[in-house]
């Protein structure tokens, strides 16, 4: 079964805590804080594999948890980072967010490798918190948490030409004449129902060409299986656009050829802009003179008749078609702003006020709280420094707190106090 697009779930691993463990040896009375750090969680890549051609592993495969970092341990040992997660899928898919659609990577090159989910640090042990004022801290820091992210999967397939047209105008027949590729071959609508990929040998070189299924009328507004097919149109240097000039199937040849190019310029305008050449198919059925000369008056622009069963006009088509692209600059993946998801990333805050509630919001801030033992007094100590240093404090004064407010930092609150 061929599946173009795939909605997942993953999740980075959690850093792991830190621990709270006091040296203890013999002869050594006051051994101190040796609680060690715990690991990182894992990442999540993505790596682009030249051997795959669909998105099917992923219809009932649509969870991918990395492994969390270990715990610290004491004699400042330090916890096992967790295991990194490497989710392979096909070249030529696009990675967007399923909230905003915001493109984070497009895997266009076989061995690309993207990283897309940072795992968690791990938590500081207590070992860390040591000072010359503070030398006890019975406290440590626990390891980040990772949030869970729906991920969306696009494949648009790589080719340097694609096939287009109504259905059942012959495009399947084309490909396996000018390539080796065999599509399913049939006597009616929609026999195509997923990209078919030929490669095309010409003297000593090779080019790529696409069976795009058949396009109707209203395929940029989801119309048959529009959306799906027009995707992989993105990606073509070159449009074969193929139109049955015998009109068997009741429909005018003019006609088929407005609307798909109607078609491709609802859907994006970008579309309209590759070159283009016009091929009339099945011109062995009777004498079709009259149309050929029909459709070269209505649409002013030159055309190739051609026969995919009969083979006629096929080698000056595929010379054609090697000229042309030799003239076209290679396809490149689309641009994107390179983004990671990082757990609480930012350094900036905000301080709403209700009433006597002062409400903390932000990735730092949030962050420390959520690594924080905030019912341990030294950790909390520790946690009112942290304000200070990045300013909270001076904000929450502006705003003019006084004793018995209340301020709130995700589930906790507290009681101000001077």
């Amino acid at each position: 079964m061929y599946i173009d697009k795939a909605i997942i779930t993953c999740k980075a691993g959690n850093g792991g805590d830190g621990a709270v463990s006091w040296r203890r040896e013999k002869y050594v009375p006051r051994g101190g804080p040796d609680g060690g750090d715990g690991g990182n969680g894992g990442d999540i890549f993505f790596e682009a594999c030249e051997g795959m051609s669909t998105l099917y592993e992923f219809k009932y495969n649509k969870k991918f948890f990395a492994k969390n970092g270990e715990n610290g341990k004491g004699s400042n040992k330090y916890g096992k980072s967790g295991e990194d997660l490497v989710i392979r899928i096909p070249c030529g898919t696009v990675i967007k967010d399923y909230i905003s659609g915001k493109i984070i990577a497009d895997m266009f090159y076989k061995g690309q490798k993207v990283l897309v989910l940072k795992g968690g640090k791990g938590g500081r042990g207590n070992a860390k918190f040591a000072t010359a004022v503070r030398k006890s801290p019975a406290f440590s820091e626990l390891g980040e948490t990772t949030e869970v992210v729906k991920l969306v999967l696009e494949l648009k397939t790589i080719a340097d030409v694609g096939l287009i047209g109504y259905p059942n105008v012959g495009k399947s027949t084309l490909l396996s004449v000018i390539s080796r590729a065999k599509p399913e071959i049939a006597n009616y609508p929609f026999t195509t129902l997923s990209p078919v990929l030929g490669v095309v040998k010409y003297d000593h070189e090779n080019f790529v060409v696409a069976d795009i299924p058949g396009l109707i009328e209203g395929a940029s507004q989801g119309q048959g299986l529009g959306h799906e097919f027009l995707r992989h149109i993105e990606r073509v240097r070159l449009l074969v656009h193929v139109i049955d000039i015998s009109e068997q199937e009741g429909r005018n040849a003019v006609d088929d050829y407005k609307v798909i190019r109607n078609e491709l310029s609802k859907y994006s305008k970008k579309l309209t802009t590759l070159p283009e050449i016009i091929v009339l198919n099945k011109a062995d059925v009777g004498n079709l003179d009259e149309k050929i000369e029909n459709f070269k008056k209505h649409i002013s622009k030159d055309v190739y008749v051609i026969s995919a069963i009969t083979k006629k006009g096929i080698k000056e088509l595929v010379d054609k078609m090697f000229n042309e692209l030799s003239k076209i600059p290679q396809s490149m993946p689309e641009k994107y702003e390179p983004f990671v998801y990082e757990p609480n990333k930012g350094t900036e805050f905000e301080i709403e006020k209700v009433d006597d509630n002062f409400i903390i919001k932000g990735g730092l801030i949030e962050k420390l709280a959520r690594r924080v033992v905030l019912t341990n007094q030294e950790s909390f100590r520790w946690f009112q420094k942290m304000l200070k240093t990045y300013g909270v404090m001076e904000k929450l004064y502006e705003m003019g707190i006084k004793d018995g407010d209340t301020v709130s930092i995700l589930d906790h609150s507290f009681t101000y106090y001077e």
